[in-house]
């Protein structure tokens, strides 16, 4: 078990990151995404705001529906319009266009985006998405490790019986792997 680590060899069965990508992994889901966290619920709206080609929209906006991300509905106020809503599913992916957006600030344009995203009750800009521990603590690279699922399994059973030391647990720490680039 030395060699712990993801198995990047079975993509799409049963590991979530490809699978996920199959769905929204792609320029334009973002950025219907985006533009529906924005407001937008109509198709022409979609069009003219994001500058996407029709067949491009449809298919895309298809893909998010038949994913569970979008809902498509008739609109309250003309039954003739169809208006495509978030689901809660759709809705969790809020974290992932916010880290994304504060990425390419970081590291590809070098400014905050403007409109700034900001919490509604104290009107403060929000703070950088981060990985967290089980007990809020931030994380980084050199905190992390992968662990193998049956030793969580093994382990938790055994925490029933009164052990609570993880020391024994086999871990590869993600900082081993290799170093971050300075790019």
């Amino acid at each position: 078990m030395d060699k712990l680590t993801e198995n990047l060899s079975e993509l799409g069965t049963g590991c979530s990151l490809p699978i996920s990508l199959e769905v929204i992994g792609e320029r334009w889901c973002f950025m219907i995404l985006r533009a529906s966290f924005n407001g937008v619920r109509h198709f022409e709206d979609f069009l003219s705001e994001i500058g996407i080609a029709r067949n491009i929209l449809a298919n895309r906006l298809t893909r998010l529906v038949d994913a569970g991300i979008m809902s498509r509905r008739p609109c309250d106020h003309d039954k003739r319009k169809v208006e495509y809503r978030l689901t809660d599913k759709g809705t969790d992916l809020l974290s992932v266009i916010v880290a994304i957006r504060q990425w390419g600030e970081k590291w590809e344009t070098g400014v905050r985006s403007n409109p700034v995203l900001a919490d509604a009750k104290d009107r403060q800009p929000i703070s950088q998405i981060t990985i967290r521990a089980h007990d809020d603590r931030i994380l980084s690279l050199e905190d992390l490790c992968w662990i193998d699922e049956t030793e969580l399994q093994n382990h938790a059973s055994d925490n029933s019986k009164g052990a609570s030391d993880r020391g024994d647990m086999v871990v590869r720490h993600l900082k081993e792997i290799g170093e971050p680039s300075a790019a």
